[in-house]
């Protein structure tokens, strides 16, 4: 037992002399000047831009290192003069085998709080597609062997392990205009690891604004035949996870209206480092819509609270978002779509296979919108729809056929217009036979359907068929409508079972102005009597 613990003492001696030999020879066996040469002139070739870096040292514990401060990759001159790459401490360990042999080759790296630069220009180009081909230099020494003395200067550097700690990757992306919104990927903790002709990769992320974490599994880059380091082709497992996306979506699509709430989605990655492909299925647990409308009643501020919002077959390729299908609900009703969104100065937003089946129209036009127009009853749309968020009325376009009802009119303007209407023929049939039928009198808003088919223009609503059917009045409607603007010119047909009457509709949605079509009364009343009861009855409504 002594002679064991003896020999154990003069091995545990040897060991702290070794260390401390190690410690006072390392400064010697590597040569600072040279290697510091090394690092820089071998990065500058990797990425294909100056490196440099203020100071350089060596350490042994916890294990033999060097220590890389101030360091700086420069930026593409057609991007900016800013350094593309900042870090503070980057620590380059060192194989131990090799360095008691006087040889210096390279192990893992670790970058600490490393800053990153991701510029995207007018053209969609990114400031990484100029970096230098990932191919090794054919020149490069061999695994092993030195190309230095014995004293260790250059060595051909083997990276097993490259280690990110707390980066920070900002993203601006320059249209013609100002830039747009930065996106920024905090505490990047990524670990790449090289095997052969590939690189595997793994790790988690921050998107803020915003606050989405992202994290990365299974990720291999296959460098092995790529031109370039853009078009090594890249894949992985991506799953996002969010509290709130309003944030995230106002930073792409502008603040109003606003969308909130929680996100989480699986996604595959695919494609090449330059042109990402990501696919796979986001939910939203609930949506809520909020803008605030000076038109509606207090409180100005709406909130539209959507069911689960679910977009299956969702992918992503850095410039488009698209989802086949989107689904949720409203209501009690169901919605379904196809989803495209682009993204460049605000997001453009299309609506393609719109089908919209029992939802309660007044959720959308009397709760959120406040719009003056407003009916209720259940809501059957199909047809499509885009617009860009930045001004959602004035850039609206789609087509489409809708049914609503069996509802009421609720809207003020509509029932000071559309009450009006309603009324037309009875109002003709007074003058004519002094014969109002009691339903229009009795209950002048209820509805039987609204059903027609649509065409909108740069938020102006073009009809020929909209056909308003209560039970003792039919009205046809075609013309045009302006939604941001309330400007009409509408053209109606009153069907109140003893003939037909027509007249036009125009002016502001506020203050509409009806002209009676006197070839419809064939003659036989006064045409200005009939008009000035028209005017009257829109007075009434209006009050």
């Amino acid at each position: 037992m002594k002679r064991a613990l003896k020999w154990l003492g003069i091995v545990g001696g040897v060991v702290v002399l070794l260390t401390i030999a190690a410690a006072l020879a390392l400064p010697r066996l590597i040569d600072t000047p040279r290697v510091q040469a090394m690092i820089a002139t071998s990065a500058a070739q990797a990425v294909g831009r100056p490196v440099k870096f203020a100071s350089l040292s060596v350490s042994l514990f916890p294990l033999p290192s060097i220590e890389l401060h101030k360091l700086e990759v420069a930026e593409d001159p057609q991007f900016g003069t800013t350094a593309f790459l900042t870090l503070e401490t980057g620590r380059v360990y060192l194989k131990l085998r090799p360095l008691l042999s006087g040889r210096v080759e390279f192990g893992d790296i670790t970058l600490q709080r490393p800053r990153i630069a991701l510029i995207q220009n007018a053209e969609g180009r990114l400031n990484v597609a100029s970096l230098a081909p990932p191919a090794e230099s054919k020149t490069a020494a061999r695994p092993g062997r030195s190309s230095g003395g014995a004293t260790g200067g250059a060595a051909a550097a083997i990276v097993s392990r490259v280690k990110i700690d707390k980066g920070v990757i900002t993203y601006v992306a320059h249209g013609k205009g100002p830039a747009q919104t930065p996106y920024r990927a905090e505490d990047l903790d990524v670990t790449v690891a090289g095997q052969g002709s590939q690189l595997t990769f793994k790790g988690a992320l921050v998107v803020r604004p915003g606050d989405l974490t992202v994290k990365l599994a299974d990720g291999i880059v296959t460098a092995n035949g790529a031109k370039t380091l853009l078009e090594a082709p890249v894949r992985a497992k991506i799953g996002i996870e969010g509290k709130d996306v309003e944030k995230l979506v106002a930073a792409a699509a502008g603040p109003t209206p606003t969308i909130a709430g929680p996100i989480k989605g699986d996604f595959s990655l695919g494609g090449t480092l330059g042109a990402p492909r990501i696919s796979g299925t986001v939910e939203l647990a609930s949506v809520r819509v909020t803008q605030t409308n000076q038109a509606c009643p207090e409180p100005k501020q709406r909130t539209l609270a959507l069911g689960p919002l679910k977009a299956s077959g969702a992918s992503w390729d850095g410039a488009r978002f698209q989802s086949r299908p989107v689904t949720t609900s409203l209501g009690g009703g169901a919605i379904s779509t196809n989803l495209t969104m682009t993204f460049d100065h605000g997001a453009r937003v299309q609506l393609s296979d719109l089908a919209i089946k029992s939802v309660p129209a007044e959720k959308v036009l009397v709760d959120f919108l406040c719009e003056g127009y407003a009916v209720s009853g259940p809501l059957d749309l199909t047809g499509a729809l885009s617009t860009n968020t930045s001004d959602l009325l004035n850039t609206l376009a789609g087509s489409g056929h809708l049914r609503i009802g069996p509802g009421r009119v609720v809207g003020p303007q509509a029932l000071a217009l559309i009450g009006v209407v309603t009324r037309l023929a009875g109002a003709a049939s007074s003058v004519l036979a002094a014969d109002v039928p009691r339903s229009l009198t009795s209950n002048p808003v209820d509805f039987e359907s609204i059903t027609g088919s649509y065409q909108i223009t740069n938020g102006v609503l073009t009809t020929k068929d909209l056909l308003y059917t209560a039970k003792a009045v039919k009205v046809g409607v075609a013309g045009d409508y302006g939604l941001p603007t309330g400007r009409m010119n509408l053209d109606l047909r009153v069907d109140h079972g003893r003939g037909e009457v027509r007249a036009k509709v125009s002016g502001n949605a506020a203050s509409p102005s009806v002209r009676i079509d006197p070839s419809s009364l064939a003659g036989q009343v006064d045409r200005e009597k009939v008009e000035g009861g028209l005017q009257d009855l829109l007075k009434r409504f209006r009050r």
